[in-house]
């Protein structure tokens, strides 16, 4: 590779780490090509890109990117695959259900809106994660409860109190 393809190779990389808030880093080596081939066809039936990078290069993209990947850097170690995604917990979903059949592939890393996770311990906090969509629909309904509680109290009220004047009047 020459020095001009590895310059657009970082800067491709490192606009692709600038537009993605959701970066997870695996180790898929000792995989063989159906298990990786298998591996691929999951990440694109669940809307997650997966690119094999090297290392040297990823870690130059990481330091020109404007976020702050902390101890990601450490990991990248052996054969690297970086994973991207629009919700936060689908790639650790991915690797868990892969890892049904096989051991593979590890979690190396992930980046999350802002948050840095190392090691392969992380994948059960990673699968946790709750998704945007998630979170505004919890909150939405939190606030909905009191709402709903007032008034179906104030409808069961109004129908007692009417109730009770109609008895009244009728005495």
């Amino acid at each position: 590779m020459t020095r001009e393809e590895k310059l657009n190779v970082i800067q491709d990389l490192t606009a692709q780490l600038g537009s993605n808030s959701i970066i997870y880093l695996a180790d898929i080596s000792g995989m063989n090509a159906s298990a990786t081939s298998d591996l691929r066809r999951a990440c694109f039936k669940a809307n997650i890109k997966l690119a094999v990078v090297k290392n040297t290069l990823l870690a130059k993209a990481m330091d020109a990117s404007d976020k702050d990947f902390g101890e990601l850097s450490e990991v990248l170690v052996g054969n690297t695959s970086i994973m991207y995604s629009d919700t936060g917990n689908a790639p650790a979903k991915l690797i868990k259900n892969f890892r049904k059949k096989t051991t593979k592939p590890l979690l190396k890393g992930a980046y999350i809106e802002e948050a840095v996770y190392v090691g392969d311990e992380n994948l059960e906090t990673l699968i946790n994660i709750k998704s945007k969509e998630e979170m505004v629909g919890e909150i939405i309904g939190l606030l909905q409860s009191p709402a709903k509680n007032v008034i179906s109290g104030l409808k069961s009220g109004g129908g007692k109190l009417a109730g009770i004047l109609k008895t009244l009047s009728e005495k």
